[in-house]
């Protein structure tokens, strides 16, 4: 039996899996350990990452 708050993938039906993924915005690349499928590879980008990270690299764009 699998754990209440396990996440599976829309398309491949198994159990995504932390991995480490890099990302590129704006001009600027960082990494994070986020769920991806182990199969077809797509993300599921948490909204603590989406507000936090990508807010992050934004505000360094605006102090330039």
């Amino acid at each position: 039996m699998k754990e209440k708050n396990t996440l599976i993938c829309h398309r491949c039906r198994v159990e995504l899996k932390a991995q480490k993924t890099y990302f590129e915005y704006l001009g600027h690349s960082f990494h994070a350990d986020i769920l991806r499928c182990p199969e077809c590879g797509e993300v599921y980008i948490p909204e603590d990452l989406a507000k936090g990270r990508i807010a992050e690299v934004e505000m360094q764009l605006e102090d330039k």
